[in-house]
């Protein structure tokens, strides 16, 4: 938060926090796992916004949470003048993502987070 707070998306259930999505924002076209580790490489004036994570707690899962906060990272990243979205994801979640745009890139050789196999997917404006 201390480094790109902007670019956290919050959803809440009156004051319980039930989903958000995460990112920085980098000049560096592919996201890397230096990445996850090392927030000061942010740049505000970068033109990828990075997404690292989208969480929703269980109990809140298949209601479009998740959804609604990456429709919102997408509009306001448009808004800002970014070249477009990237993140990772495992495969089973590549027709998810596919649905608000992102295109797969096929298998990450920059990300092996948590000594997992990610496909990198891109929405470009």
């Amino acid at each position: 938060v201390k480094y790109y707070g902007n670019h956290f998306w919050l959803m809440y259930e009156a004051e319980k926090l039930i989903a958000f999505v995460d990112g920085f924002v980098t000049d560096e076209p592919d996201l890397t796992d230096e990445m996850y580790e090392k927030a000061t490489l942010h740049d505000e004036t970068g033109a990828w916004q990075m997404i690292f994570g989208v969480n929703t707690i269980p109990a809140y899962r298949q209601h479009g949470y998740a959804g609604e906060l990456i429709c919102r990272a997408i509009e306001d990243a448009r808004k800002q003048g970014r070249k477009g979205l990237v993140l990772t994801c495992k495969d089973r979640l590549v027709h998810y993502y596919a649905k608000f745009g992102f295109t797969d890139e096929g298998v990450s050789e920059k990300s092996t987070h948590g000594n997992a196999v990610w496909h990198q997917m891109r929405l470009t404006f």
